[in-house]
């Protein structure tokens, strides 16, 4: 009998096997994870009835435009140690009051089941404040409208490494001639 046969150890004690079975268990382990996220999760970013949406783009820019006409801008900021959003609403058309209610919407960036909805009222100056607990770090899409939502102003918040945000109208479109 041959003294190599009789000393060679069985392939599960060598560690070449084990390593060329690392790459595909891992990789088996990955597509497993992976198959889970696509099940589990909801396709935020997916529309349902795109050519709606796409219609009402034109009364969003109505809006912008209304906002543009009273010559409004915002101001918001969030303090954490606090746990309040405040910010002032301002004007340039004084024929309008600044008392009416507004109507502020943070929207998550991937993730719409933590979008806000607030209700504010601002006072003479346009000022306003509101508790809100906690304001997760991230890119928010800012949304305030006048009580009638006759007007918004839109822009993006990257927080915190925005202490506050300026959303301003647009400026009207110049008349053709």
């Amino acid at each position: 009998m041959n003294v190599s046969m009789m000393t060679q150890t069985p392939w599960w004690k060598q560690r070449w096997p084990w390593l060329l079975m690392l790459g595909p268990a891992v990789v088996v382990v990955a597509a497993t994870y992976t198959g889970w996220l696509a099940y589990s999760r909801q396709d935020a970013l997916v529309v349902g009835d795109y050519y709606k949406q796409g219609k009402a783009i034109n009364q969003d820019l109505r809006r912008d435009r209304l906002a543009s006409s009273l010559g409004l801008s915002a101001v918001i900021g969030y303090d954490a140690t606090q746990g309040t959003l405040s910010g002032q609403l301002r004007r340039t058309a004084s024929d309008q009051g600044q008392t009416e209610r507004l109507f502020v919407h943070l929207s998550h960036a991937t993730q719409p089941e933590k979008d806000i909805q607030l209700v504010v009222q601002p006072d003479e100056f346009g000022a306003f404040q509101i508790n809100l607990p906690m304001l997760e770090r991230s890119r928010w899409v800012v949304l305030i409208e006048g009580e009638q939502r006759d007007w918004r102003l839109a822009g993006t918040w990257i927080w915190p490494a925005q202490r506050q945000v300026t959303l301003q109208a647009d400026l009207p479109e110049p008349a053709d001639n």
